[in-house]
């Protein structure tokens, strides 16, 4: 029996569709005008930029990423052709590839950060009081828990 929506679920729902459908060209459009990056290919490079050694497994980039490894293999791909990352083996397994951001790769990213975080705390943060905050993560975070939940049953 299909449970339908109740009408405070329906109206909750067509506002997350909503914002599905339009941040995300939103952000790649700013990124794209301001520094050529997708979307997608900031954030590779941001979170590269947050390890200590700006390399990560690819594996632990797909999952900071929120990614298939296939995806981010083809978009690490297009950014290696850029010279702002590099693949290297892992010296600790033959099996595993890591991704370093390279001096190139850093300073695009620190001229196209300012641009987009300004983007982003204008369509999402601005007049959010910290409770919102919260809740935003709090639901986003819940969200994101069950697509993967769901993803890791399917495979089952």
């Amino acid at each position: 029996m299909t449970r339908w929506l109740t009408p405070d679920e329906l109206r909750a729902w067509l506002k997350l569709a909503g914002v599905m459908l339009k941040l995300q060209p939103a952000l790649d459009s700013q990124l794209q005008r301001d520094s050529e990056l997708t979307h997608f290919e900031y954030l590779c490079l941001a979170m590269l930029s947050e390890d200590e050694d700006r390399t990560l497994r690819m594996s632990r980039l797909a999952a900071r990423t929120n990614a298939s490894l296939s995806r981010l293999s083809h978009v690490v791909s297009k950014l290696e052709k850029r010279g702002f990352v590099e693949r290297t083996p892992c010296p600790d397994s033959r099996r595993v590839t890591l991704c370093h951001l390279t001096d190139d790769g850093w300073k695009h990213l620190v001229q196209a950060a300012p641009g987009h975080v300004e983007t982003v705390r204008s369509l999402v943060f601005d007049g959010l009081a910290p409770e919102d905050v919260a809740a935003l993560e709090r639901v986003a975070a819940h969200v994101v828990e069950r697509i993967e939940q769901s993803s890791l049953d399917s495979r089952t």
